[in-house]
């Protein structure tokens, strides 16, 4: 694992200035800030991935929240769809605590890694097409540098499938065509392009092997406040994905 390189593409993300209309709004917004937060100093700039560089899990979200991780500097941290995400890998044996707060809280993730097709906070949560595809090469890059040790992927929500499944052809998977609409439950085999025969887009090395990409539906307020996603389901995914993985987990939650 290229643990420099990861680290480097890190910083390099969060000196990204190449969206004007995020990178107003997410400076915006660490400006003026939320009442509630009003004492602290937001990190306003890119979100960078988050977790071990030889992650065999990768989770991968829309985009940061504006009073969240634009806040916190660190992936799905300070905000209500965190706390949902984080509590789930907790019980499923994935995270050392159930709750992310700052980035400097302690918080510590086993074999798995999160990031998103999206590094900065857009306006309503909706980054527009022009956006995501600006930000997919962090995201090629991200795949590539994780290739080594990557076994499994959840992706959460349709905006993340439908920005993930270009990457992973240019990061060097074998992605099926046409491309396989989301669902919740979905469960897809990306093989490897030594495995399958077409070669990857970009032109750098080919992938190692096949991965198994699953599809959640994302841990919005929307989803897990009207049920559509119960911590139940959320769990069942990780623990599929887990086992993909290769990764030990605990006993299922009586």
């Amino acid at each position: 694992m290229d643990v420099g390189g990861l680290a480097e593409l890190d910083r390099r993300i969060t000196g990204c200035r190449a969206c004007p209309r995020l990178v107003e709004w997410r400076e915006d917004v660490a400006r003026t800030k939320r009442a509630a937060f009003a004492d602290e100093t937001y990190w306003g700039r890119p979100v960078p991935g988050f977790g071990p560089a030889d992650a065999s899990l990768l989770i991968v979200g829309l985009a940061p929240a504006a009073h969240g991780a634009n806040r916190t500097g660190r992936m799905f941290t300070g905000d209500r769809s965190g706390d949902v995400l984080y509590a789930a890998l907790h019980d499923v044996g994935l995270a050392s605590r159930g709750t992310a707060v700052s980035a400097d809280d302690g918080l510590e993730l086993y074999g798995v890694r999160i990031t998103s097709p999206v590094h900065c906070a857009p306006p309503a949560n909706k980054p527009t097409p022009d956006e995501r595809d600006a930000c997919r090469p962090w995201l090629v890059r991200e795949l590539e540098l994780l290739r080594p040790s990557l076994r499994a992927v959840v992706v959460l929500g349709a905006f993340g499938w439908q920005a993930a499944l270009p990457a992973f052809a240019a990061a060097g998977w074998a992605v099926p065509r046409p491309r396989p609409a989301f669902a919740h439950g979905a469960r897809l085999t990306l093989g490897s392009p030594l495995e399958s025969g077409p070669r990857r887009e970009s032109g750098s090395p080919l992938a190692s092997g096949s991965i198994e990409l699953f599809g959640c539906f994302h841990v919005s307020q929307r989803n897990t406040f009207t049920g559509r996603l119960t911590p139940a389901m959320l769990r069942d995914v990780l623990y599929a994905a887990a086992d993909a993985a290769g990764l030990p987990t605990k006993p299922y939650p009586g």
